[in-house]
């Protein structure tokens, strides 16, 4: 039997091991996509303990910790931290087979060196005491914890009416060698359903860009005029979180009438936000093929599905789902469009629903372009597929419809600076799957061959697909 969370942790061949330990280990990290706040990097913030780090907006814990039955005073509300600690100790006997189990156990071991104990209420007290000590030290601040970490290149996640001061700050620090970069976020250009929480927003574009935004055209100048902002500030990524694909038929007129409405405070009906929804995602998809971004599509999230706790809580709060949505025939439409324009950007696409993983891995293969390799992505396993089974799922099916060797890796996809172990995790999942069908005569026992694809996969994929400019600009 073996023990659990041994340096040969989900590596079940001795390929497997030679490959993760050999030429997985220790590539540098290329988080592409992630929600880490820029301003705690910025201000190299210190965390005041080990709820501050660990648990303070991780809706995974969370939702884990409202099924277990903890109070939510107990994990968003006003309890105090210690409390808030023991809760999430509490819990994670009860997350066996979860993924929230291996990566706890994973994050204690790999920044505070433990090893030997698990997570629960006898030993909270303890881990909580030892780590929130060490927190307290210059090596565990932001910006040490991302170069420990091995960290190369972080991409945060940035609305368009974003100042990117702290981006900046960062930029003009040479001494700090991970690149920290701003992605384009602009989904708030598509709420017209809520047309109160809309105009709000449409009032800090006006803002941001000393601009009145008197019409669709107006609207649609100011947000170019951020996309250009975001341009010079280093940005090569824009990222848009959608519930599906939106390719309809639409005139510009269509748009333009849904954009007057919610202006005026009256929500569109469902056929005319979805016209405004094609229109605006064509316009921004044709931007980011102008300035040669890449543009990521993270679809089939069903959000905010608790009316209550929304109210209560706001979003982004662990009350989101898998949606069930037809995708084949919008993606298809949509990238054919850009296609048949000469506007089709790099494309990393995204499928929350793992139905759809072989959806998107044929989708990809129409349209390559014969001279980027990898040009279209199918994008790692996301969110509530980001396990072992998930990540997996999407490997067999990227390498049974497409190239596996050029796929551009993993992501975090959190807010938390303890999150980088899941980098580790995707390495050793895929360093098992290929030594697997070493093992069983599937592939070559070609160890030069093998680990320079796992290599590239972990990391140099993403170099050459995002620009080699992200990993040496600040000379690494």
């Amino acid at each position: 039997m073996e023990p659990f969370l041994t340096e040969d942790f989900l590596l079940h061949s001795p390929t497997a091991k030679t490959l993760y330990h050999e030429f997985a280990e220790g590539m540098p990290i290329f988080d592409y996509h992630c929600h880490l706040p820029v301003d705690e990097i910025a201000a190299n913030k210190k965390f005041a303990n080990l709820t501050d780090i660990w648990l303070r907006g991780d809706h995974y814990k969370w939702r884990a910790m409202r099924a277990n039955g903890i109070a939510e005073h107990l994990i968003t509300g006003d309890a105090g931290d210690p409390d808030k600690f023991k809760s999430w100790a509490a819990t994670v006997p009860r997350t066996l087979r979860n993924p929230l189990y291996h990566w706890s156990h994973l994050e204690l071991k790999r920044y505070f060196g433990i090893s030997g104990k698990l997570l629960c209420p006898e030993t909270a007290e303890e881990i909580y005491g030892t780590c929130s000590d060490m927190l307290r030290s210059d090596d565990f601040s932001a910006r040490r914890i991302m170069q420990r970490m091995n960290v190369r290149v972080v991409c945060t996640t940035d609305d368009p009416v974003d100042t990117l001061e702290h981006h900046r700050i960062l930029r003009e620090e040479q001494s700090f060698p991970v690149s920290v970069l701003p992605a384009f976020r602009p989904d708030k250009a598509l709420a017209i359903d809520a047309p109160v929480l809309f105009n709000r927003w449409v009032a800090r574009l006006e803002a941001a860009t000393d601009k009145d935004i008197s019409d669709y055209t107006s609207f649609l100048e100011a947000i170019r005029k951020r996309h250009d902002f975001f341009h010079e500030a280093g940005c090569r990524l824009s990222d848009h979180g959608i519930e599906h694909p939106y390719a309809v038929a639409f005139a510009a007129k269509d748009a333009a009438r849904a954009f007057d409405k919610a202006r005026r405070g009256k929500k569109p009906t469902p056929g005319e936000s979805l016209k405004y929804k094609s229109a605006v995602m064509i316009e921004l998809a044709s931007m980011n093929a102008e300035k040669g971004w890449v543009q990521q599509l993270h679809m089939g999230a069903l959000r905010n599905v608790n009316s209550r706790a929304l109210k209560a809580l706001g979003p982004d709060t662990g009350y989101d789902t898998i949606g069930d949505f037809e995708i084949a025939g919008a993606l298809a439409r949509f990238l054919d469009r850009l296609e048949s324009n000469g506007r089709l950007a790099k494309t990393v696409l995204y499928a929350m629903n793992p139905r759809d993983n072989e959806v998107f891995a044929t989708a990809i293969g129409c349209f390559q372009d014969g001279v980027i390799p990898g040009k279209m992505q199918f994008g790692s396993a996301w969110w509530f597929n980001d396990q072992k089974d998930g990540i997996e799922r999407q490997i067999n099916s990227l390498s049974n419809m497409g190239l596996l060797s050029r796929f551009v890796g993993m992501l975090t996809d959190s807010r938390s600076f303890m999150s980088f172990p899941r980098h580790e995790y995707f390495r050793r999942v895929l360093c098992n799957l290929i030594g697997t069908d070493v093992e069983n005569g599937e592939l070559p026992d070609d160890m030069e061959l093998l680990g320079s694809m796992v290599k590239d996969i972990c990391f140099r994929n993403a170099v050459a697909y995002f620009g080699e400019e992200f990993a040496s600009r600040r000379g690494t």
